[in-house]
Order: structure tokens, then C-alpha cells, then sequence
């Protein structure tokens, strides 16, 4: 699909699957909003999109570990006064051992669940501005590491494994994916998430010394490009064959059953109340789009 007119808004642009995607949009005529952890990464993207003939990006300072730093760049995002036609989701974080974030939650869900369910929240409005505006949130098959979002230890304080957090946040994606898409039913709008394939990325590099060199390594074996990881992406952003599609899990551009915990409308809902009242944020409050 030709993007020509389209404003989409991307988290984590600046590398991997990310980057990929964004060149691409850019190439196809969308006019690109880049929500970025790093300025100079942005601003470099910046440059390269317009150098590859692209419309030049809104860059928007963005840190998804910090809570407030993802309500003012929602702020600055809506303040662009442009419908917005995309959100994609792409960013996230494995951590090799637990941290917190400044607003004292575990990163990684922090990160991948927390501030992409904030951000969408905030952008919902700007979102049905547009005529068939489009939610893409990358997850992974990672949820199939675990069969639960562990409720009582969502934040890793008694036992923090790496594969069961990241997977937890994997499957929170796809969870929140099914419930936001039901609430979203009577609008014009669809959400939908995807696995990329284990894609050679920069994801888990900024782990301290060797484990954050050991990580990547230890996938490289099974990895595709970032181009190839971010077809599904693309797909999800573009093609007409998904344009009434909503609430589903994609990978290589097809259809795909999530697996049964990923499929649990009561976990899902238990998700979302968790999430709202630990964000202190209400989806769908006074100010909200329904």
C-alpha cells in the first residue's frame, strides 16, 4: 500500500526491526513521527529518511522507562495537530537481571507492556481523527515461555527469571492487543500484534559487559534481518488484506493461533485492571475517546 498522506508514529525507530520499518514507511510517502530514547540516533534517522528522499520526520524525545517522559512526548505528538494514522509499537527491552524503573516498576514490563498501553492510551484520540486508523504492536513468541501473566508477582520481587519476565511482557502485548480491540469494536479502528521472528536487533545490549554481548550472540544462529523482521510489521502498517482485521497475532504476514493463555479473555481483563490502577490511568476516562 502506497503510505502517501498516512502519519505514522513509531517507538524505537533508531535500530533493528524499528529502523527497518521506518525507512520502509518513509520510502512508501508516510510522514514519520519518531519517538526516540536517544536525540542523536533520531536525529541521524532524520537525516537518513530525507537523504533516501523522504518527507523529514517529527523526532520526539521519548524514554519508555519513564512514565513521564512518555506522557510529554504523548503531549508533543498530539500538539502536532495531525490525525495519526498509525501507531506502531515497536519498542522493548530484555534485561539479563531485575531493575526498576524510576517510577519503581520491573523494566521490562515497565517498558514492553506498561508505556506502549499508556502511550496508545494517550494517542487514542489523535488516532480516530484519522478516517481507518491502525494499532500494530509488536509481541513475540516469546509468550510461549510462560502460561501466565503471574499476577502475584507481576513485578519479579520474589523470583526474577529472564525468559519468564520477557515472555510475561510478550504475552501482556497480545493480551492487551485482544482486550483494547474488543473495546474498540464500535470504531473505526483496528489493533492487531505480531511476532517478528528473532531478528538481529540491538535488544539486550545495553545488559552491562559480557551478557550484553553473550545475548545477542547466542540468538544470532536463529536470527533474520531487520528488514526481514520487519515485514509482518510493514504488513500490519499497510496492506489492504488486513484493513478489517482487528484483535488478532500475526507472524510472517499470516494469521497465526497465539497460544491458549494468550487467548484468555479473563487474563486479559485482569491484565488491564492491573495496568490501569498501577498507572493510575483510565483508558477510557473523561477525557478519553469513548
Amino acid at each position: 500500500m502506497d503510505m502517501k498522506g498516512k502519519h505514522v508514529a513509531i517507538t524505537g525507530p533508531t535500530a533493528g526491526i524499528g529502523k527497518a520499518s521506518a525507512l520502509e514507511l518513509a520510502r512508501r510517502g508516510a510522514q514519520l513521527t519518531l519517538l526516540c530514547r536517544n536525540p542523536a540516533k533520531g536525529e541521524q534517522l532524520r537525516d537518513e529518511v530525507v537523504a533516501a528522499g523522504g518527507l523529514a520526520p517529527h523526532v520526539i524525545l521519548m524514554d519508555m522507562s519513564e512514565l513521564d517522559s512518555v506522557r510529554k512526548a504523548a503531549a508533543q505528538c498530539l500538539a502536532l495537530g495531525q490525525p495519526l494514522d498509525v501507531l506502531l509499537n515497536n519498542a522493548g527491552v530484555v534485561n539479563l537481571k531485575r531493575k526498576e524503573t524510576v517510577d519503581g516498576f520491573e523494566e521490562t514490563l515497565a517498558v514492553n507492556h506498561f508505556a506502549p498501553f499508556l502511550l496508545t492510551g494517550l494517542l487514542l484520540p489523535q488516532l480516530l481523527q484519522a478516517p481507518a486508523p491502525r494499532i500494530v504492536n509488536v509481541a513475540s513468541a516469546a509468550h510461549e515461555f510462560v502460561r501466565s501473566m503471574g499476577l502475584d508477582d507481576m513485578q519479579a520481587e520474589r523470583k526474577y527469571s529472564v525468559f519468564t519476565v520477557y515472555g510475561r511482557s510478550k504475552l501482556a502485548n497480545i493480551l492487551f492487543t485482544r482486550t483494547l480491540s474488543q473495546r474498540l469494536a464500535d470504531k473505526p479502528i483496528t489493533v492487531n500484534c505480531l511476532h517478528p521472528g528473532a531478528v538481529a536487533t540491538s535488544l539486550g545490549r545495553q545488559n552491562p559487559g559480557v551478557l550484553g554481548k553473550i545475548l545477542p550472540l547466542f540468538l544470532k544462529p536463529f536470527f533474520l534481518s531487520p528488514e526481514q523482521g520487519a515485514a509482518t510489521s510493514l504488513y500490519l502498517c499497510c496492506s489492504d488484506e488486513v484493513a478489517q482485521v482487528s484483535g488478532e497475532y500475526f507472524a510472517r504476514s499470516a494469521l497465526k493461533q497465539a497460544r491458549p493463555w494468550a487467548r484468555d479473555d479473563a487474563a486479559a481483563e485482569e491484565l488491564w485492571a492491573y495496568t490501569e490502577k498501577a498507572l493510575d490511568f483510565t483508558f477510557f476516562g473523561p477525557a478519553g475517546a469513548r
